[in-house]
């Protein structure tokens, strides 16, 4: 017997059904909590004149896009349909990202060169940390279920997530600085490192990386 005769094994069509059901749930989470999510940053970013928010906002609207692909695709009952689908979805994910980025970029440098200041936000902060609670769990949980089913655009779906959490982050920091030392020019420039994560995370959508597929659980080396 050799190592070399070791067989890498997916899951099985059962647990497949069972990462498959889980992944759609966790979609129509993400969904429905980033409507809700977009329409009160929105709503607030628009009253208070904020960039950050109406940003923050516009970030949910894309991530709905992006989990709606996943949605899309994992929509077909069968395997081998969801597959077909993959690459087109993560095609989805990937203009997400780059279109984040340039949004988020472009209002920065507007905010660092003083077209406005943006006035207190209670209820920006609210959603914020509200978000920043929420968005790791349904993260961690759709990234974990994405890799054993060995789905790239799951996993890249996960990551748009994880980066509304870094948003989140970002958005109460600066609108609390803002709110108690004034420092309006705190969010814009945290919003610039968001935009380069985002570039980044849509680069490795467009490719097809950071789905971890070959940890399958009992692969051995040769």
């Amino acid at each position: 017997m050799t190592a070399a005769m070791s067989i890498t094994l997916g899951p099985s069509p059962a647990r497949r059904d069972v990462l498959t059901r889980r992944i759609r749930l966790l979609v129509a989470a993400t969904i429905t909590y980033n409507v809700i999510e977009a329409i009160v940053a929105l709503t607030a970013g628009t009253l208070a004149s904020s960039t950050a928010l109406i940003g923050f906002g516009l970030d949910s609207v894309i991530e709905v896009s992006s989990a709606a692909a996943v949605a899309w695709q994992f929509s077909a009952r069968d395997h081998a349909v969801r597959e077909a689908r993959e690459q087109r979805t993560l095609r989805i994910i990937a203009v997400s990202f780059f279109a984040l980025a340039a949004y988020v970029t472009v209002d920065a440098v507007r905010a660092l060169t003083g077209t406005g200041e943006a006035e207190h936000s209670v209820p920006g902060i609210v959603i914020a940390a509200l978000s920043l609670a929420v968005m790791p769990f349904l993260s961690a949980a759709q990234r974990r279920a994405g890799r054993e089913l060995g789905s790239a655009s799951a996993v890249a779906d996960s990551k748009q997530t994880l980066l509304c959490t870094y948003l989140s982050a970002v958005l109460l920091l600066g609108l609390v600085l803002n709110a108690t030392l004034g420092w309006s020019w705190a969010d814009p420039i945290a919003a610039l490192l968001i935009a380069a994560i985002a570039v980044k995370e849509g680069r490795d959508a467009w490719r097809g990386e950071g789905c971890c597929a070959c940890e399958v659980p009992g692969k051995t080396g040769a």
